[in-house]
């Protein structure tokens, strides 16, 4: 498109030196310094604004192009074959075993995802455990706890289960992680313990 535009200006000052036939003065010449035929100075600007939408528009469509290239999507298991917790305080969980993590945003060494581009992510926690002791999973951004699940110690109860999900408005290098609280304990293994999320829209 760009050298179609040239080409375009080259033939444009082709004609006017054309019709430029040597029979007007030095003074005539003189007297009108970078002047042109109407019609051409109309087509010339034309030509320019052309220029300037295309530009623009070639930036537009590389953000796009960048966009639909960030896909971050993950999904983990707590892994092991033994139950985590409880513990004294409050513990980041690990989950080892990975079962997406298309972008890489998640670290199965910290547990910790974090987020590469600035956008709305929607995360996910589950959890199954016995009733020997409390059930007590947070998912915090940062420092800050956003939603948690639980469900009390109980003699009777052999078997819990809780989930939630949120949707977090996210910066670049942002992070976010799940805790087990102080006290609380849930079946690892491959299967029943999960973190999930994916990035919704890039903002």
């Amino acid at each position: 498109m760009k050298s179609t535009i040239l080409l375009f200006v080259s033939l444009f000052c082709g004609l006017i030196l054309a019709q430029d036939d040597g029979s007007t003065t030095e003074t005539e010449n003189n007297s009108t310094p970078g002047s042109c035929f109407p019609d051409m100075c109309d087509i010339l600007q034309q030509l320019g604004a052309l220029k300037e939408k295309l530009a623009a528009s070639e930036t537009q469509i590389q953000e796009l192009k960048n966009k639909e290239r960030t896909k971050v999507i993950f999904s983990t298991a707590a892994g092991g074959v033994s139950d985590i917790g409880p513990f004294n305080t409050d513990t980041t969980l690990i989950y080892r075993r990975v079962i997406t993590n298309i972008g890489g945003a998640y670290s199965p060494s910290t547990g910790i995802f974090t987020a590469p581009v600035a956008g709305v992510y929607y995360f996910i926690i589950f959890y199954h455990a016995g009733g020997a002791h409390q059930g007590r999973v947070l998912l915090y951004k940062n420092n800050e706890l956003v939603v948690l699940t639980q469900d009390h110690k109980s003699d009777s109860d052999t078997a819990d289960n809780g989930g939630n999900a949120a949707f977090l408005q996210l910066q670049q290098r942002d992070q976010v992680y799940v805790r087990l609280a102080a006290n609380s304990y849930v079946w690892g293994y491959d299967h029943h313990t999960t973190f999930s999320g994916f990035l919704v829209t890039q903002m």
